[in-house]
Order: structure tokens, then C-alpha cells, then sequence
């Protein structure tokens, strides 16, 4: 486990009492049959970074790096309607901003290669994939790596034991 973890278990910011063997699990990737559960539970975003790209440090732990369109709106039907779309390659983030010092709740990769997640604020990040590029990745612990791969397929390095 790295240091920003067991920090950000000390602060109780994933939600359980917390011994070593529970925030080691919690931190784990998960795979169910569609999807992977991504290690970012309780990690918070701390810093945003815009290029070509649109990225979300997570604590010290973890980050995503979006190249791809993605919508931005909210987990909980019928809360507001509206959805933004974000567009990296044109610089089209700010809307993106609103998830700046939130916790995520949920990290989702389907194996579709649709990326999920759940912010504090009620916030949802989706990004589809897409058909000729790798519409985003994801970096954790161990040098855990998720990457959504052209057309849809995701391609999973474990992190090291």
C-alpha cells in the first residue's frame, strides 16, 4: 500500500473502520464478469491536468488520463438532467473542474471499455470508447494499468505483488 493510502484510510475517507487487511482489499482491482472494479474507492482528486488529454491525479495513487470525448452529469437519475460533453482533443474540459477535491465513490472499467465513475459531489464520469484510439487509461498502485483499447476491448496489467 502506498503512503497516500494509508493516509487517505487514516483520514476515514473510504467509509469503513480500517485495518491494513481491510484497506489492502478495498484497494484491490476486482474483476466480476463485465467489468473491473478500479482501486479508487476513498481517493480523492487533488489535481487536474489539461493537454491533449484530460487527466485526474488521485491522491498520490492513482490517476486517469482521458484522450476521448466523455460526458459529464449526474449518478442519480432525475437530479438534474443536464450532461455535458467534454472534449479533450479541443481543450472543451472546464466543465470537468466540478470534480476538483472530490472523493470517488466508484471506479468502473466494462469490459466493453466504457470507463464509470462516481464522484462525492453526486457527480458521473462516463467515457465511451472509441474506434480508432485508446479513449482512456487508468494507473494505480503496483503499477496497476487499465486501458481501454480501440474499439472497445480493455487491455488489464495487475499490479505487482
Amino acid at each position: 500500500m502506498t503512503t497516500a493510502m494509508a493516509e487517505a484510510a487514516s483520514r476515514g475517507r473510504l467509509g469503513v473502520r480500517h485495518t491494513a487487511e481491510v484497506t489492502e482489499r478495498m484497494l484491490a482491482l476486482e474483476e466480476h464478469d463485465d467489468r473491473w472494479i478500479l482501486p479508487f474507492r476513498g481517493l480523492r482528486v487533488t489535481q487536474i491536468l489539461v493537454d491533449h488529454a484530460f487527466s485526474l491525479r488521485l491522491d498520490d495513487a492513482g490517476q486517469v488520463r482521458i484522450e476521448g470525448k466523455a460526458t459529464l452529469g449526474w449518478a442519480a437519475a432525475g437530479v438534474r438532467p443536464e450532461t455535458i460533453t467534454l472534449d479533450p482533443q479541443r481543450q472543451d474540459v472546464a466543465a470537468g473542474l466540478a470534480v476538483f477535491n472530490t472523493d470517488v465513490l466508484s471506479a468502473v472499467a466494462f469490459k466493453s471499455g466504457v470507463l464509470r465513475i462516481v464522484f462525492s459531489s453526486g457527480r458521473l464520469l462516463r467515457v465511451p470508447p472509441d474506434s480508432d484510439y485508446e479513449a482512456w487509461t487508468a494507473g494505480g498502485p503496483g503499477g496497476m494499468s487499465v486501458v481501454s483499447l480501440p474499439g472497445g476491448e480493455l487491455a488489464v496489467w495487475l499490479p505487482r505483488p
